[in-house]
């Protein structure tokens, strides 16, 4: 089943449930708060201001929804989950809609506001809730009947992957996962799947398969002699963008680290790649939003003086584009306004340092306030890049960093940013040697990143910008 059809389906059920909420809740606003407030009997008349508000109604859920993940691996959750899911989700958006509109409403006692409250809740949840529940249920179906699979590969071959091949393949309760086959990290006389499935080889070609056979779930099933591959398997896996999994030992299993969410599914342990909660990253690409939305429009007189005094003072284009490595180490193109003569970079690319000649005289000011990276807010805006992150490199750079410290990839986990701890910190890079320093930076806002660490790092990098201290 195609993945944009099913998250439509659940968009149009939720924009059902919305408006059947607010038709209902129309109706009880009428006869049992403005009734009683005013002692006598409203008319409930549907015209065209109540088909308005029904459809700003809709969008603001659709909106909440989307910010706080619900259209977002749809293949992935249960009913419960979802109750749950939807349950906080419903009182979050209930609690907003009352202090921005329920609070000026006509009431006679102010438990009529608890009564608003309360009833809007119970049938915003109940219809949401029950579309959910059938498709979800009808998504379950498809899974267990084959007509839904995930892609799998199994990391090994002895009696721990032939178990769970078996349990995937021929278990009691289909969990969806489809093995195409296995990657073994050494050579077994005794190979337990060599007759059930194909040998995919090594697992140093695991990145290569991943694309080869659209892998969606790795399941590390390793015999506990072979656990030093762990390291360089997790190494590998780590920028992919699939879901992972590992067989637990019994020691893991009797410490909790095995969180089931299913009776009959297989006891595996799922590596959480995800950095942040989803309510925070939510509002991350809120607040880049805004900003991003704020600065183009509020900015725009400035961007265009901007742009004729760079086209003024130096031969050239006005902007500068270049194609630079982001999220899940895919390529973009960064946008600045130009602060380098034309063809600066015609052998190699190299960096700017402080006596840099290929610079132009207006670059230098750009440059020490920072201007120069304003047009980025376009790349944040589009969702290539977020205001706070680390500063992406070129490809060519990447390489060289890599050389010296193989951890750069774990900077592939998030987006790049505009700004970042490590330009707060340190500044721009003269050289790879000082890009390695920066990266610890970088490094350390990954394992501590929040919305107030965000808030933090722009106001620093504010003061940078008034006090030009940018190289």
């Amino acid at each position: 089943m195609n993945k944009l059809l099913k998250t439509s389906q659940y968009i149009i059920f939720d924009i059902l449930a919305a408006i059947i909420t607010w038709g209902l809740f129309f109706w009880f606003r009428k006869n049992y708060i403005e009734s009683v407030k005013f002692g006598y009997i409203i008319p409930v008349d549907f015209q065209q201001k109540f088909f308005a508000s029904a459809m700003l109604y809709s969008l603001y859920w659709i909106a909440l929804y989307a910010l706080t993940g619900h259209y977002r691996k749809i293949y992935r959750r249960s009913r419960l989950w979802e109750l749950s899911k939807t349950m906080n989700t419903v009182a979050l958006g209930v609690i907003v809609l009352f202090f921005v509109l329920l609070l000026d409403d006509e009431v006679k006692t102010y438990k009529d506001y608890y009564k608003s409250v309360f009833v809007l809740f119970a049938l915003h949840f109940f219809f949401t809730a029950f579309f959910r529940f059938i498709q979800t249920s009808i998504t379950k179906y498809f899974i267990s009947h084959r007509k839904i699979k995930f892609n799998t590969i199994i990391i090994g071959n002895g009696n721990k992957a032939l178990l769970l091949y078996n349990e995937l393949m021929f278990g009691k309760k289909i969990q969806g996962n489809w093995v195409k086959g296995y990657i073994t990290t050494n050579e077994l006389s005794d190979d337990k799947l060599q007759s059930l499935t194909r040998n995919l080889g090594n697992y140093q070609s695991l990145p290569k398969l991943l694309v080869t056979e659209a892998v969606e779930d790795v399941i590390i099933a390793l015999e506990n002699q072979d656990h030093e591959h762990l390291d360089p398997i997790f190494t590998l896996l780590e920028n992919e963008n699939v879901k992972v999994k590992i067989t637990p030992d019994m020691y893991d299993i009797v410490t909790g680290s095995v969180k089931m969410t299913n009776v009959w599914g297989s006891a595996l342990i799922e590596v959480n790649t995800e950095i942040m909660p989803e309510w925070q990253r939510a509002t991350k690409r809120l607040i880049d939003i805004f900003f991003a939305l704020l600065v183009l429009l509020i900015g725009l007189p400035f961007f265009v003086l901007t742009a004729i005094a760079v086209w003024l003072t130096s031969k050239g284009p006005v902007f500068y584009k270049q194609q630079r490595i982001g999220l899940h180490a895919k390529p973009f193109f960064i946008h600045k306004f130009r602060t380098m003569k034309v063809d600066a970079e015609r052998d190699i690319p190299q960096l700017s340092n402080q006596h840099d000649d290929r610079r132009t005289r207006l670059g230098i000011f750009l440059r020490k306030v920072r201007l120069d990276e304003l047009p980025q807010f376009y790349n944040v805006l589009i969702g290539d890049m977020s205001i706070v992150g680390y500063r992406p490199e070129r490809l060519y750079f990447i390489e060289q960093i890599t050389k010296l410290a193989p951890h750069y990839k774990h900077l592939y986990k998030i987006k790049p940013g505009i700004t970042s701890w490590g330009m707060v910190k340190y500044g721009y890079a003269e050289n790879v040697e000082q890009m390695v320093e920066r990266l610890k930076y970088d490094i350390l806002y990954i394992e501590n990143m929040s919305t107030s660490m965000d808030l933090k790092i722009m106001f620093y990098t504010a003061i940078i910008m008034v006090q030009g201290r940018g190289k």
